[in-house]
């Protein structure tokens, strides 16, 4: 399967579709510390920047996942709560790209506060939104202690399948073998995902000639690096929750053939 990410951050969702065994076709992040991440750890992926100004046209077909944790400032308790008057207010450009992309699967991710927002209205526009461009959705609200994390950390997710692929795919008719949602095994293992909290956080490289940094970030000072480092991390999702999302979207294509 194939999958892309919008507001990529560090690549925490590519991560998580690297180790469900998905090819990552694009991300798309405009800050330039992340962008390094992603670009030295999915070299081969394409790389875009400010989402107002990319068109996913070229890529409709292509992608099977499309992932994006769309900002969650403006519904978060450490912001200001402008909700959608803040300008970082960015789920109608995500919307935009799902329409030109037109991938099979979506997933989103925010923070709790969007559930809560305008007593639900900004969430149920999420939802509704997707619905009006033909994709079922179904919603979550996970902590990272769910994967064992050291935090709670809830988190909403939604989950949306385009209804153009329930009768057939690009792989040909499918149908399940008993027109039930297949269930998903609660004891299944994470691959390759680690989940070895015993070092986290981790601890940041010493400042030398080789300090463990990638090439790719040359140029940026020691202070920088940590800073940026404190605040990929801090916007990244728990890529291990992804993975299980992942997997469970594998499992239902499966079930499928």
């Amino acid at each position: 399967m194939t999958h892309a990410s919008l507001f990529s951050g560090i690549g925490g969702f590519d991560l998580a579709a690297e180790w469900s065994g998905f090819t990552n076709v694009f991300n798309c992040e405009w800050e330039e510390f992340p962008r390094k991440v992603l670009k030295h750890h999915f070299p081969k992926a394409d790389q875009h920047g400010d989402i107002k100004e990319f068109n996913a046209a070229q890529y409709n077909g292509r992608v099977d996942i499309l992932s994006g944790g769309f900002p969650c400032q403006p519904f978060s308790v450490a912001g200001k709560r402008k909700g959608t008057e803040d300008e970082r207010y960015l789920w109608k450009e995500m919307l935009r790209v799902i329409g030109e992309c037109k991938p099979r699967w979506v997933v989103g991710e925010n923070v709790r506060g969007l559930v809560n927002w305008s007593e639900g209205l900004v969430f149920e526009t999420c939802c509704s939104d997707l619905e009006a461009i033909g994709y079922s959705v179904q919603s979550f609200i996970i902590p990272c202690c769910a994967v064992n994390a050291p935090h709670r950390r809830d988190r909403v997710w939604i989950v949306a399948h385009s209804d153009n692929f329930r009768a057939s795919s690009r792989h040909g008719e499918v149908q399940s073998k008993n027109g039930e949602v297949p269930k998903r095994d609660n004891n299944a293992q994470f691959g390759n995902a680690s989940n070895d909290w015993e070092k986290f956080p981790t601890v940041s490289p010493v400042c030398g000639r080789d300090d463990g940094i990638p090439k790719e970030l040359d140029g940026i000072t020691f202070p920088r690096w940590r800073r940026e480092s404190i605040k990929g991390y801090g916007n990244a999702i728990v890529p291990q929750v992804a993975h299980r999302i992942f997997e469970s979207i594998k499992d239902y294509e499966s079930m499928l053939k």
